[in-house]
């Protein structure tokens, strides 16, 4: 992969020109290999981002001076100068401009906005016993994963009927040692009890084992060979056995019952539609795996106006699986420009054939055409959402007398017990609703603040966030600025943020404190201001409700972390001050110890017994504990 200079760069100076006459100028410097281009306007930020499986051609299409979409003659007119990268295939280009396009954002592009993991199931195979549980991310644990499902709600429905089924348990490894008596959940005919004995490791391994194939569609298998011990347990008149049995059977059935569709010929495939609709965009994706249908999650990609499906589920696709394993097929609801191409980098990505196909009848078809209503359906529900969202917005506008409609509001919130585990929280809100990806949690670190130091906290958490906008984004260029400033507060906290933001020289953005009124009850809240006597709304304000909204889940979203924190502070021992003791040792030094405070009176013999730990860490943990050296 190699970068070709620009006319720029080798003349040293900015080109003059901008629009066609710009992108003629690099003709002549280019050859037919493949490769990426960028486009760039005089601020040299990146409008677009482009592959070609012949550079030349492709930039003499966009050198024409007519021919073009509204889109792409708009950018055109605002390209100053471009970047090009040449690559050995085409494929290779085609990887090469996904993973730019995620990381420059680029105006003119299509663009996915939401790309969170996906969440799996994971059988941990670490342990004698081994654990059913959630898994999110890299797959570094050893054991068996299946997945990806389209929620953590679709991962917790699925966990909690197969715990009904195969009764495995979902403690943590340092929970199953420590437990001398059942948990609840043998009580409630959730578990075997494998921690204090009540089922062999033969027993519990087979119960994995049908987990296990039911996982990967072997569940007809499973409820036959239920069906039968039923039958057995019946005929020797183990009548409460066979109860347990039919139980079992029953939420097998619920779990096939909740999955809805559960395609017969569609083995492992994503099924993925589009609809388009006044320059808006939903696709809808559908997880069939193991002939199961394991849930579907709808993204809302950044397009314009006039652009074509192809082109769009094409980028879709790009960004997709650009950090995500592809399945062996890939349904999808229109043709895209270049489908050979997609295929060869989908099965590179995942080292055998992955097919892409636009089915036009049979089974597929019908399964393309569910996800094409629930597209339509959802862009649907989204857009009544956003006409709603741009009135509240507007409304806020006109209450609080701002120059236009706020685009990026950012509310922030501190949660503490007594100023321990103190954290501050950020959450923003735009057009689309809340903008979870941009939330921020700030653990407080003033250690001369008086705990319950409210004010001192909100001052550290807003001297953070103006500190790292001033070095982040300095000109205001990133979209990253918020447009309006809500503090859960009244005067007082108002003034101190409004010092706060006068000390890094900001000034010019509206910023209002929401406190509760003289009754302290929601709908009686008063708005302060600096410079202006506090205010309320009528109770039954639209935009009443709509602060009262970003206010709380603000709170909720403080409250979580602050939870959080705590949680963690409860589970931590001495052993995570030790250089070298990672979870997994640490989770081997108290199983074998039982505690972190038997660990601290170990000798060295039997810290160097444990499995994981080497004697150079045996001795690094004796000292610890023993203040030696």
């Amino acid at each position: 992969m190699t970068a070709q200079t620009s006319p720029q760069d080798q003349t040293g100076s900015p080109q003059a020109v901008t629009g066609h006459a710009c992108i003629q100028s690099y003709l002549k410097t280019l050859d037919s290999s493949p490769g990426v281009y960028r486009m760039l306007d005089e601020q040299s930020r990146v409008l677009y981002v482009g592959k070609a499986r012949n550079l030349r051609a492709r930039v003499s299409n966009y050198a024409r001076p007519s021919g073009h979409s509204a889109r792409i003659a708009r950018m055109i007119r605002e390209t100053a100068s471009m970047m090009f990268l040449t690559t050995r295939t085409e494929t290779e280009a085609l990887l090469l401009e996904q993973n730019l396009i995620k990381q420059l954002k680029p105006k003119y592009n299509v663009l996915l906005r939401d790309d969170k993991s996906f969440p799996n199931i994971l059988v941990a195979k670490n342990h004698a016993y081994p654990q059913i549980k959630k898994h999110r991310g890299a797959k570094k644990e050893k054991g068996a994963y299946f997945g990806p499902f389209a929620s953590a709600g679709a991962v917790n429905r699925t966990l909690n009927q197969l715990q009904k089924v195969f009764l495995l348990r979902n403690c943590t490894d340092a929970m199953f040692e420590s437990r001398s008596r059942p948990c609840l959940l043998y009580q409630i005919k959730r578990c075997s009890g494998p921690c204090v004995g009540l089922i062999s490791p033969e027993d519990y391994a087979k119960s994995v084992k049908d987990a296990e194939n039911f996982l990967t569609g072997r569940s007809t298998r499973v409820q036959e060979d239920l069906a039968k011990q039923m039958q057995e347990a019946s005929d020797a008149m183990e009548f409460e056995r066979a109860a347990a049995l039919r139980d079992r059977i029953r939420a097998l059935t619920q779990v096939q019952t909740a999955q809805g569709i559960n395609p017969r010929g569609v083995t492992e495939a994503d099924v993925i539609a589009l609809h388009l609709e006044n320059g808006q965009a939903c696709v809808q994706v559908f997880f069939i795996r193991a002939n199961q249908n394991w849930g579907n999650r709808d993204f809302y990609p950044r397009v314009g106006a006039d652009i074509d499906e192809g082109e769009v589920l094409e980028a879709f696709l790009g960004q997709f699986y650009d950090a995500k394993e592809p399945p062996r097929q890939v349904i999808l609801s229109h043709e895209i420009e270049n489908p050979d191409l997609m295929q060869d980098a989908l099965s590179q990505k995942l080292g055998r054939k992955v097919e892409v196909l636009v089915p036009q009848r049979g089974e597929k078809a019908e399964l393309i055409e569910g996800a094409l209503r629930n597209a339509r359906e959802s862009l649907a529900r989204k857009m009544a959402e956003t006409a709603t969202q741009a009135k509240l917005l507007k409304g806020l506008a006109e209450v609080f007398d701002l120059d236009a409609p706020p685009q990026r509001i950012e509310v922030y919130d501190n949660s503490h017990i007594q100023g321990t585990n103190a954290v501050g929280a950020m959450i923003v809100a735009g057009p689309d609703g809340f903008m979870k990806n941009s939330y921020r949690k700030f653990n407080i670190r003033g250690d001369d603040l008086t705990p319950g130091d409210d004010f001192g906290m909100m001052k550290e958490v807003l001297n953070r966030r103006f500190a790292r906008l001033m070095k982040d984004d300095p000109d205001r260029e990133k979209g990253q600025w918020p447009d309006l400033l809500l503090i859960d507060g009244g005067a007082g906290q108002v003034s101190a943020v409004a010092q706060i933001m006068a000390e890094h020289g900001v000034e010019d953005i509206p910023m209002i404190g929401v406190a509760k009124g003289v009754d302290r009850d929601a709908g009686k809240e008063e708005f302060h201001r600096v410079g202006t006597r506090p205010f309320a709304l009528r109770h039954n304000d639209p935009v009443l409700y709509f602060v009262q909204r970003l206010r709380d889940e603000a709170h909720r979203f403080a409250i979580g972390t602050h939870r959080a924190k705590r949680a963690k502070a409860v589970g931590a021992t001495p052993l995570d001050e030790i250089a070298g003791v990672g979870a997994a040792r640490k989770r081997a030094l108290l199983a074998h110890f039982g505690s972190a405070k038997a660990v601290s009176r170990a000798n060295l013999a039997d810290l160097k017994a444990v499995d994981g730990v080497s004697e150079a860490l045996a001795e690094k943990i004796y000292d610890f504990f023993h203040d030696r050296g």
